[in-house]
């Protein structure tokens, strides 16, 4: 029996994940049990037992095939110390727990939101690209503090060997499946693990004959999204910058709220929305829940290799787009705006 730990979180994070649910009870309703485990993570679990990320949760992880996240943090909790913020305690929390260390990002232009791309039709309409994202070193993970005499803070940086080639592994065979072309971003102009990560790069291409290998400084990478964008299919990084670009990369197509994130490990993969809280639209019913939807494809593909339901549910969307339905981050002067849950009842409709 496949076992999903479904984690809603914060803010919106607990509009979006029913109308997840409802499509992922919807396109299993004929397959054998599935079982999902709602817990508390984020903010909510803070509240409720006074630590982001309860031990009853992450036992209740541990014993599950799959994550599914809403979205952790908000205002409430800004006080806090770092460690102890819900974006550091629930969710680095869960990536070292369970050796979360490759994030996958698609971003593809949907034909149908064209006109809601900030840039110009031409320079997104052939956007089809994935971010693979190192996820669990780096500057995020290193020692960080604070010194008195002079005042002044710190965040070390530093990547291993292993933990540099096995996320290369992964950009170079994501490379083979699509176009074999693989662009690694880093700045080995300035930083030395910059320098470090591009030669294990070459030497790890060695292995990977049939993929054109490519090098990229950050900071262009960021322009080149932004100028010409169709130019990378697989895009590699640390965590960092892969924090940065994917994030640039996800307004190609008008809007975040679009944009899922598949985390993976070893065992088990995490799936949510690359959008935050919003605490700002929460309780609205005014949120995109499309990116937490495909987070429940992204899971179908990579966690239990149903390709045929990872299919199915994207058709939906596109239905529900080409009716002409859209939630308001992405809709146009003509288009017909759902809510939250309405949006969910369309995508049911197109499923049925």
């Amino acid at each position: 029996m496949p076992k999903i730990a479904v984690l809603p979180g914060d803010g919106i994070g607990q509009e979006i994940m029913p109308q997840a649910l409802r499509v992922l009870k919807h396109v299993v309703k004929n397959l054998p049990d599935w079982e999902c485990t709602e817990c508390i993570v984020g903010g909510a679990a803070i509240d409720l037992v006074g630590k982001a990320l309860p031990e009853e949760t992450l036992k209740v992880c541990k014993k599950s095939d799959a994550i599914l996240l809403g979205a952790v943090g908000g205002p409430k909790w800004d006080n806090l110390p770092g460690p102890e913020r819900p974006e550091m305690a629930a969710l680095l929390g869960l990536r070292k727990a369970f050796g979360l260390y490759a994030n996958i990002r698609p971003v593809k232009m949907m034909p149908f939101l064209l006109d809601a791309s900030p840039l110009k039709r031409e320079r997104v309409e052939n956007v089809d690209m994935i971010i693979v994202r190192e996820l669990s070193s780096g500057l995020y993970f290193g020692e960080k503090g604070r010194k008195t005499d002079p005042p002044s803070g710190y965040d070390v940086m530093i990547y291993s060997e292993e933990e540099v080639r096995r996320i290369l592994h992964v950009g170079f065979k994501t490379a083979q499946a699509r176009s074999k072309r693989l662009c690694s971003v880093d700045k080995a102009n300035v930083l030395e693990t910059s320098r470090f990560w591009r030669e294990i790069a070459n030497d790890v291409a060695k292995e990977y004959p049939d993929v054109q290998l490519s090098h990229m400084y950050a900071d262009n990478a960021g322009m080149q999204l932004v100028l010409h964008p169709s130019q990378f299919d697989v895009m590699v990084t640390d965590n960092t910058f892969g924090d940065l670009l994917s994030d640039i990369a996800s307004v190609l197509g008008g809007s975040i709220g679009m944009l899922s994130s598949a985390s993976l490990g070893n065992n088990i993969g995490l799936y949510e929305p690359a959008h935050g809280s919003a605490p700002d639209i929460a309780g609205q019913n005014i949120a995109n829940p499309l990116a937490m939807i495909i987070s429940v494809a992204s899971m179908f593909r990579h966690s239990f290799a149903r390709h045929d339901i990872a299919d199915k549910i994207e058709q939906a969307i596109d239905q529900v787009f080409a009716a002409g339905y859209r939630t308001g981050d992405i809709a146009k002067p003509g288009d017909q705006v759902l809510g939250t849950k309405e949006m969910g009842d369309a995508v049911l409709a197109a499923l049925a």
